[in-house]
């Protein structure tokens, strides 16, 4: 086994995926050459991820055409741009899927911003993006909010695999969990397999983006991995839970613990920050390009995240001595994060459009 860092980080447990699809990343082959070299398993995407894609590359230019002139347009165009990147890159990760047990090598495509407040409309995306796709390791992302939960819910036990995603704190994490686990019950219930997968999509830097003017210099960037420590801790707590071992006699399987938004946005902070701070078995971490390659240059594993949160109540509770509300800042971060992806959706729309017009 090699050395390299990333491989260590693979070794621990952990699944290294890539926040990032470009069809140049695949034209290139430089997605196949990190999944052979910088052990990537698995890859997500997101609105931002595609708005940048699509408006900055040519790339995208000949398909666009061609899908309007046969009739496409808006979020539909979109959604074939979406499909197409994701299931050449699900075909890539196939093999680790097998190798894996079916545990890794998923890929994830979001269901629309727009629909964030809408249980029934996402229920039903979710579906047709699925079937869209046809192919067993994609993971359709459903935000997990107040409307999101039921939805979420109503596709495990249809069957439909999930990524939840825009968590911000252990208590959404937990209601996640509680969403997963209810919808595998259901399939019990109703005599179906309880193997359906999921994994639960905590975002990490940004809780040290909102408070960096707010707290004194010794509490710089530490906020997110308490918040991580905090969420492991509730996520260990789940899987050794009755409710969950009893799911686990019937074939169900971890919704596993990803952390998402790794990349270090404070300049003077080490680049790996999140990577070295999150490492924990049975955990994925799905970090951008740029923090991926740094990481495997420099990066440094310490040790593996304490089942029982370690110092993440103390640093939680400092954070709280300086006037940061946890509870009502997670609560903010989710919608604010809603509302990021609903612009980004709407730039996305946009470039697609203006592309069009040139094409006219």
């Amino acid at each position: 086994m090699s050395n390299d860092p990333t491989s260590l980080l693979n070794q621990l447990g952990q699944s290294l995926w890539l926040d990032n699809i470009t069809r140049d990343l695949l034209d290139s082959g430089t997605l196949a050459r990190y999944i052979e070299t910088r052990c990537v398993t698995g890859l997500t995407s997101n609105p931002t991820i595609f708005d940048h894609a699509i408006s900055r590359s040519s790339a995208y230019d000949a398909e666009i055409d061609h899908q309007h002139k046969h009739g496409a347009s808006g979020e539909a165009l979109f959604f074939v741009l979406a499909v197409q990147d994701l299931t050449r890159a699900a075909d890539l990760f196939a093999p680790i899927y097998q190798r894996t047990g079916t545990v890794d090598g998923f890929v994830s495509l979001e269901v629309s911003p727009r629909l964030v407040h809408d249980t029934k409309a996402t229920l039903a995306q979710a579906h047709r993006l699925h079937a869209q796709a046809n192919r067993p390791n994609l993971f359709i992302k459903i935000p997990g909010t107040p409307e999101g939960l039921p939805a979420i819910e109503a596709a495990i036990f249809a069957g439909v695999p999930i990524n939840v995603t825009l968590l911000f704190s252990a208590e959404q994490y937990e209601a996640a969990a509680d969403a997963y686990l209810s919808g595998l019950e259901r399939r019990i219930l109703a005599g179906l397999t309880a193997d359906v997968r999921s994994v639960a999509s905590l975002f990490v830097s940004r809780w040290d983006v909102a408070v960096a003017d707010k707290v004194p210099p010794a509490l710089r960037n530490t906020l997110g991995i308490a918040v991580g420590k905090q969420c492991y801790q509730a996520y260990r707590a789940v899987l050794q839970s009755d409710r969950f071992q009893r799911l686990a006699n019937y074939g169900a399987r971890p919704q596993r613990l990803l952390f998402a938004s790794t990349g270090t946005k404070d300049k003077t902070a080490s680049d790996t920050l999140y990577i070295s701070g999150l490492a924990a078995p049975n955990t994925v971490n799905t970090m951008p390009e740029a923090t991926l390659l740094a990481f495997a240059q420099h990066g440094e594993i310490t040790g593996s995240l304490p089942h029982d949160g370690g110092d993440a109540d103390a640093v939680l509770l400092a954070h709280s001595r300086v006037g940061i509300d946890v509870a009502a800042l997670a609560a903010k971060l989710q919608v604010d994060g809603a509302q990021g992806f609903d612009e980004s959706w709407t730039e996305l729309l946009g470039a697609i459009e203006r592309k069009i017009k040139v094409f006219a």
